[in-house]
């Protein structure tokens, strides 16, 4: 089958799930507005401390916000098209895993649309602070309208890092099974982390963030670059190359954990 017909797949299987998801509006709605509430109010905290000390190791406000938006951003659109790569370890457990090996799709197609949710609070929450941070930096000249076009492309090869950690994390579990508490460490702990300047932390943990587990490529090294002029512009390929890497590394590593996966018999 041609990529433009498992593409044409993928969208059906997107429209079956949000259509039963929508079956229930109100709950979809009430979950968008917290959602977005538990995010702004987390980002609120940092922006009280930055407001009375001014800036945190020579970032500003603006800045910090920039960081924090292109973060939730990238993984909200990592989330909203494939939410289920960060939950397999229920289809390892339950066994559902298996329904997904019979289909005559590719198994990584048949598991991203699962469940399909539009996560519509973060949406509004990452754009807001983002808009908001990038018109103060507008009004003191720090950054053009150059700065729009770049952002949305950094967010999108964002999302693709953000895939390719999650993925690389969830094929571990075709030998582990559990993998709930090694997420917590690349997904969960490292994403909030690089919400904040990597200069705040000692060189190893930087490192660490760049090299190991690179989510500082997601929004603080292209950072340097859109915001600060730093670094170069052959910055943006550069993170366009990280980003292929990734992803090209994580399916390599998926495929070869699929041929180690063992059914649970369930």
């Amino acid at each position: 089958m041609k990529a433009g017909s498992w593409f044409h797949l993928y969208r059906l299987l997107i429209k079956t799930s949000v259509r039963s998801r929508m079956q229930y509006k109100f709950n979809f709605i009430l979950a968008s507005v917290l959602a977005a509430l538990i995010q702004i109010s987390e980002f609120l905290m940092i922006a009280i401390v930055l407001y009375k000390f001014g800036a945190i190791q020579g970032w500003s406000l603006y800045e910090v916000g920039y960081l924090f938006a292109v973060m939730t951003l990238s993984k909200t659109v990592y989330r909203t098209f494939a939410d289920e790569v960060h939950h397999l370890e229920k289809y390892l457990i339950s066994g559902d895993f298996d329904q997904l090996l019979t289909r005559p799709i590719p198994v990584l197609l048949a598991l991203m649309p699962q469940n399909f949710r539009i996560m519509l609070g973060e949406v509004l929450q990452g754009g807001f602070i983002l808009c908001w941070s990038l018109a103060g930096m507008m009004r003191t000249g720090q950054v053009g309208w150059t700065a729009v076009p770049l952002t949305l492309m950094i967010i999108l090869t964002g999302a693709v890092i953000l895939f390719s950690i999650g993925l690389a994390t969830a094929t571990i579990g075709f030998w582990t099974t559990r993998i709930e508490e090694l997420q917590n460490i690349t997904e969960d702990a490292a994403r909030t982390a690089a919400q904040y300047p990597l200069t705040l932390y000692p060189k190893w943990m930087s490192s660490v963030l760049l090299v190991v587990i690179p989510v500082g490529f997601v929004n603080y090294v292209p950072s340097l670059y859109i915001l600060r002029d730093e670094l170069g512009v052959w910055v943006l390929p550069a993170i366009a190359g990280v980003a292929a890497l990734c992803l090209g590394g994580s399916l390599l590593f998926w495929r070869f954990g699929i041929t180690k996966y063992q059914s649970t018999g369930s």
